[in-house]
């Protein structure tokens, strides 16, 4: 079979953006029964073309998803590059017996990829430490919008006050986020393509979700929190205690405060917390593992 088959379309720049999207429309769709034929010759057979198809039909899907991270300052054209290295991965882990469609299971490891390759691209040291300020990382510019505030200045005092209510984190950190993530965006009326006859508004996609949507993410909630109590069930009552209080809290406690309260030096507690934290992430990887999925993007603070 000629590799040539099996190249995908080109994502080389931002200047052909257009083009790609123009591309990879002409890819099928496929129904329920053809997605599950191609699975079965990929799973059973190792068939590439099958692959490839599964692959392809399902671009779109991480153009979607990738659109609804298009805020964050980096090129859609990475975002969508890095998608598709989630896709891939999850085409060849796909199981088609276990009865789901392979979008449904591929939006687990498109986001998981691009969550973390906005989060090394940033290369924050104190944003997503914990849950809040990852969900605060994630969730400012859609919570601004739908208060009705898009300009990239800075807040006010009452809506600092309320986006902290909402996201659990101190007003100080809505506005430091606020200020990090005051980047220049690219305009959505700037010409794109070779022709350049078309605006970057024209290829962006609803990102509403739908029900099928909807149920990911609530699938992805129910189980990233099962595999997080399954893994703090695996550390001794100290571990899980000192854990907690230092990295899934989103006040956390310090050395000296858990060292008080357990009477030994600061250096110990921080050697109970590094051995409890090898000890979660062993857990909650091997767990993931075992069910042919990606770590999930809200279990990130406690894995990554």
């Amino acid at each position: 079979m000629s590799k040539a088959r099996h190249v995908l379309p080109s994502l080389a720049d931002e200047g052909g953006l257009s083009r790609y999207l123009a591309e990879i429309k002409r890819y099928p769709v496929l129904a329920p029964e053809e997605e599950y034929a191609l699975a079965k010759r990929l799973h059973d057979e190792g068939d590439r073309d099958a692959a490839h198809a599964l692959v392809t039909s399902h671009l779109r899907l991480v153009a979607k998803i990738a659109m609804g991270y298009r805020h964050y300052g980096l090129p859609l054209a990475d975002l969508m590059a890095e998608g598709n290295i989630g896709l891939m991965k999850a085409v060849k882990k796909f199981e088609p017996d276990r009865g789901f469609r392979l979008a449904t299971y591929a939006m687990w490891w498109i986001k998981a990829s691009i969550n973390e390759y906005i989060l090394n691209s940033w290369s924050l040291v104190k944003i997503g430490t914990v849950a809040a300020q990852k969900k605060l990382f994630f969730n400012l510019r859609r919570l601004k919008a739908r208060l009705g505030h898009y300009d990239e200045g800075d807040l006010s005092p009452e809506l600092v006050a309320k986006i902290a209510k909402t996201l659990k984190v101190r007003e100080h950190e809505v506005v430091m986020m606020n200020r990090r993530l005051a980047g220049p965006d690219a305009s959505l009326n700037v010409p794109v393509g070779e022709d350049q006859t078309m605006d970057r508004m024209d290829f962006l996609v609803d990102d509403r979700s739908n029900q099928e949507d909807a149920y990911v993410e609530r699938e992805e909630k129910r189980i990233g929190r099962q595999l997080l109590r399954d893994a703090l069930a695996t550390l001794t009552e100290r571990e899980r205690r000192i854990i907690t209080a230092r990295r899934l809290s989103a006040e956390p406690m310090t050395l000296e405060e858990l060292g008080g309260e357990y009477g030994v030096s600061r250096e110990r507690v921080r050697q109970i917390e590094n051995r409890a934290f090898e000890k979660l992430q062993a857990s909650v990887r091997k767990a993931a593992k075992a069910m042919g999925r990606p770590i999930a993007p809200m279990l990130m603070p406690a894995i990554a």
